[in-house]
């Protein structure tokens, strides 16, 4: 009984205190979590979510251009913070930058094509890309949609079922199957969703 009651009192572990973070439009908190990460992978994952809410570019600052050694996960977060700065840069960075971040993407494949944050940010990836790169919103949504039952199958820590919906949503919607994806919508504004993922829903982002 008194470890439970340890246990109900102790802060949430990282990874899900970042995405309740993110899923609140809390950039605030986010800072200070960042401040507070203890290792690489706990500022890359950080990172990864404080940049689409702030679009602040010195969170990109110092990116490693690669890992020694990393989790399937870190190299999935790092290759989609590279995503972000190529969104960001002139042409010619730009191209430089989404070749490392392709090569990175496909380094946490081949360690674990089925994690969740390498489902996650492949799916954007190939979601986001431009077409001449391999753009493909279907593969996009089979993506998000396996990522939705590994969070159901499993729990993740840092993803929730929501977010991986929301992206399934916009993929599918992305391309042409406009029904499906009216009706996905339609279900899930039914639900008790957090800010960001209301806002998703109601406005989405240009792909």
């Amino acid at each position: 009984m008194v470890l439970l009651l340890l246990l109900g009192t102790m802060p949430p572990p990282f990874a899900q205190a970042t995405q309740t973070a993110y899923a609140q439009q809390n950039a605030e908190k986010l800072r200070a979590l960042f401040d507070r990460a203890s290792s690489q992978s706990d500022s890359l994952l950080v990172r990864y979510r404080l940049y689409p809410l702030t679009e602040d570019e010195a969170v990109l600052d110092d990116l490693p251009s690669s890992l020694q050694d990393g989790t399937p996960r870190d190299y999935a977060l790092l290759s989609g913070l590279w995503a972000y700065r190529a969104g960001e840069a002139s042409f010619f960075s730009a191209v430089g930058y989404g070749r490392r971040s392709m090569n990175l993407l496909e380094e946490a494949k081949s360690k674990d094509p089925d994690a969740p944050f390498v489902l996650l940010v492949e799916g954007q990836s190939l979601l986001f890309r431009p077409a001449m790169a391999g753009k493909d919103p279907e593969a996009a949504a089979q993506r998000f949609a396996r990522l939705a039952d590994r969070v159901d199958e499993e729990g993740t820590a840092g993803i929730s079922r929501a977010e991986a919906q929301v992206w399934r949503c916009l993929a599918l919607e992305e391309a042409g199957r406009a029904s499906k994806a009216q009706a996905l919508r339609d279900r899930m504004l039914k639900q008790d969703l957090a800010p960001l993922y209301q806002q998703f829903l109601e406005s989405p982002p240009d792909v």
